[in-house]
């Protein structure tokens, strides 16, 4: 079962980069959604939700991300990958539902609907359920590497939303020694360390262009892109498009 909470109220990217154009450029294709898993090194639920992820990221239709929250640190083990900051934004998704709790493991979708994170199936049914209902991604999104910098690409549309970068790990092996999942050896994909944002879209096609020194300060696996609307200065909504930029993804994972 899902733990349950009551609230109150990207170095070795780059590491290959080509001075030309990219071959860390995104692929083409639009993916069919976005899913943002909440989890904890310090659940037992989650290591088959972060499975979950991994299985979402090699298939490569969609953009996926962990945000490891710091709330179950004191079962034991507090999570190597966990952060205020990821456990904020799980709350602000809350208010954003009309939730009195959050939990993990968590699966946002889209930025509308939420579901538990070790069911892959029911995952992958919201996503095709939000596409069917005219919720899915809406406004193309693409981005790729240039000589020195990250040129992101946003397609026309309806409305005003937030452009934010996502900034991730390379997948890594954590051998867990304490709490609920000790002994365990789990595998972490697409980890968020920091996460920004950049600017604002306002319907029209839009260019955005960082640094690509960026990706050395803020992750060591790549970035993901999220055009995503704001209910409030502190409640996100509905994410309308989405494109990630990762190096080339290893065969297997490590895993025990």
């Amino acid at each position: 079962m899902p733990r349950l909470l009551i609230i109150g109220c990207v170095t070795s990217l780059l590491a290959a980069l080509p001075s030309a154009t990219g071959a860390l450029a995104q692929e083409p294709k639009q993916p069919k959604g976005i899913v943002e898993l909440f989890t904890s090194q310090g659940c037992s639920s989650c290591p088959k939700a972060d499975q979950a992820l991994e299985t979402l990221i090699r298939d490569g239709d969609v953009v996926a991300l962990a945000y490891h929250v710091d709330y179950w640190n004191y079962l034991g083990w507090a999570d190597t990958l966990s952060s205020k900051e990821n456990t904020e934004r799980q709350y602000s998704y809350a208010r954003m539902f009309g939730r009195s709790s959050v939990y993990t493991p968590q699966a946002v979708i889209n930025g509308r609907e939420h579901v538990n994170g070790g069911e892959l199936g029911q995952i992958r049914d919201q996503i095709e359920t939000l596409s069917t209902q005219g919720r899915g991604l809406s406004v193309d999104v693409s981005a790729d590497i240039v000589q020195d910098e990250i040129r992101i690409r946003i397609g026309s549309g309806h409305g005003k939303a937030n452009v934010m970068v996502a900034y991730f790990n390379d997948p890594q092996s954590v051998e867990i020694k304490e709490g609920e999942n000790r002994g365990r050896r789990v595998s972490y994909w697409h980890a968020v360390t920091d996460m920004e944002t950049i600017g604002m879209w306002e319907g029209k096609e839009t260019t955005l262009v960082l640094p690509a020194s960026i990706l050395h300060q803020k992750g060591t696996g790549g970035c993901a892109i999220l055009l995503q609307r704001m209910k409030a200065a502190d409640t996100p909504g509905a994410i309308l498009g989405a494109t990630v930029m990762t190096p080339k993804l290893p065969q297997t994972a490590n895993r025990k």
